[in-house]
């Protein structure tokens, strides 16, 4: 199976049981993710009212990576801002771009925003839904 980067709205959407889960849950084993989105993941539950036991409990089986973000990938993240801007993307976005720039790797995510700056940041994005 193919190494593939995941944004927080992919990883949400397989745990919600949303479109595009079967997807992801398919590559899960070979999927890596950013603290960063991790965190984005994390924080969506406890705004939900999930009581931090059950996130973790959620979370910490899945046989994932999560990678730190260090200095290289948050230079590559803000050197993404001009041409991400236009589009709205996020920090969080852009974390997540940078770990599959950085990587080589192709990133997932449920916005279909991303596919307008995929070919002019030279990353290949795949859309799950």
């Amino acid at each position: 199976m193919t190494e593939v980067v995941l944004d927080a709205s992919a990883l949400l959407a397989m745990l919600k049981g949303e479109r595009g889960a079967t997807k992801v849950a398919a590559v899960i084993a070979d999927a890596r993710i950013s603290a960063v989105n991790y965190a984005e993941v994390v924080s969506h539950f406890v705004y939900a009212g999930m009581p931090e036991k059950e996130i973790d409990a959620m979370l910490d089986p899945l046989p994932m990576t999560i990678v730190p973000v260090d200095k290289a990938i948050a230079q590559l993240a803000g050197r993404l801002r001009a041409a991400t801007a236009g589009a709205g993307l996020s920090i969080g976005d852009r974390v997540c771009l940078a770990l599959g720039k950085r990587d080589g790797l192709p990133t997932w995510t449920s916005d279909q925003i991303w596919k307008s700056v995929a070919d002019a940041l030279q990353i290949k994005v795949v859309v799950i839904r």
